[in-house]
This record gives structure tokens, sequence and C-alpha cells, in this order.
């Protein structure tokens, strides 16, 4: 692999982090309330929400490049 891909891939992986933990951060409740209301959800509507997140990341990365 490309030293500057893994270094990339890396980044990635960081920003993904800082990203997740924000929430948890700044508002508890409030991130406990949103993880009880996806853990009611069914199984339908949490992969719709994965795919337009997906989609939606794909399309930034398409837009960024």
């Amino acid at each position: 692999m490309n030293e500057s891909l893994v270094q990339g891939l890396w980044v990635a992986i960081a920003l993904m982090l800082v990203i997740e933990g924000f929430m948890p951060f700044m508002g508890p409740s409030t991130f406990r309330k949103a993880l009880a209301q996806m853990a009611s959800m069914n199984d339908r509507q949490l992969r719709a929400i994965g795919l337009f997140s997906m989609a939606l990341g794909v399309a930034l990365l398409y837009w960024v490049n």
C-alpha cells in the first residue's frame, strides 16, 4: 500500500472519532435520548438511515475530490 494512502486512512479514522465524540461530549442527555430513539427503530428504518448516510458520504467525497 502507498504510504500516503495509509496516512489518509488514519486521518479519516481520526476525524471520524472526533466527530463521533462531539455529540456525547457536548450534550450527553440529548445523545442518550437519540440512542434510545434509535434503539426503538425497526431494522428497515435503521438500514434506510445507514444507506442515506453512506450515500451522503460518497457524494461529499466525490464533491471534495
